[in-house]
């Protein structure tokens, strides 16, 4: 393991339960034969992360059952209902416990239901790692997306700010020229799986 990857843990943000979709909880949708949650670990692993944390909500029990996620370090949200601010802040936390946490220094976040983001894209925010003070973000023709790279020194300061299903992004926004943005439209699609006509998307 090397030093950038001891120092930085993914963080999928995987306990929505898919209110639009009639209530199918995305971690658990089908892609390429698989649940999703297990498909965005393995874009996270592919793209040099080998820590990997978990964060679940709606269905926790099935989506543990069926999906394999065992190298994983799941975290339980109880109150994924009130948006995804709760599961980043539920995703830092277990970054800072002794043990499935230790040495982490940036959390590399990435959401569940964006399978048009690969291992490509999110290597390019990785690679864009300088220590616990940096802030990243892929952009697509410019515009800031997913997935986030927050060094540690920002942690206080995003969890302070996630409210509802802002996630980090009053913080990025305030903190614009410290964020660096990493280009990632040629080799993604930012698309979300938020209704029932965006299934099309899953394969």
């Amino acid at each position: 393991m090397t030093q950038k990857e001891r120092q930085v843990a993914g963080v999928v943000l995987a306990a929505g339960g898919g209110r639009r979709l009639g209530g199918r909880p995305k971690a658990l949708l089908e892609h390429r034969g698989r649940p999703l949650v297990e498909h965005a670990v393995s874009v996270l692993r592919a793209a040099g992360c080998t820590r990997v944390h978990v964060v679940l909500g709606a269905r926790a029990d099935t989506v543990r059952e069926r999906a394999a996620l065992g190298d994983c370090v799941l975290v339980d949200n109880p109150d994924w209902e009130q948006g995804m601010g709760t599961s980043l802040r539920a995703g830092l936390a277990s970054l800072t416990e002794a043990g499935a946490g230790a040495g982490a220094r940036a959390a590399l976040v990435s959401l569940v239901d964006q399978p048009g983001i690969g291992p490509e894209a999110v290597a390019r925010v990785l690679a864009a790692y300088r220590g616990e003070d940096s802030l990243v973000s892929a952009a697509y023709e410019g515009v800031r997306g997913h997935p986030v790279l927050l060094g540690s020194a920002h942690w206080a300061g995003i969890v302070a700010a996630a409210t509802g299903d802002r996630g980090a992004r009053a913080y990025l926004k305030e903190h614009a020229s410290d964020l660096t943005l990493v280009e990632c439209g040629d080799v993604a699609r930012p698309y979300d799986i938020d209704r029932p006509e965006d299934l099309v998307h899953l394969e």
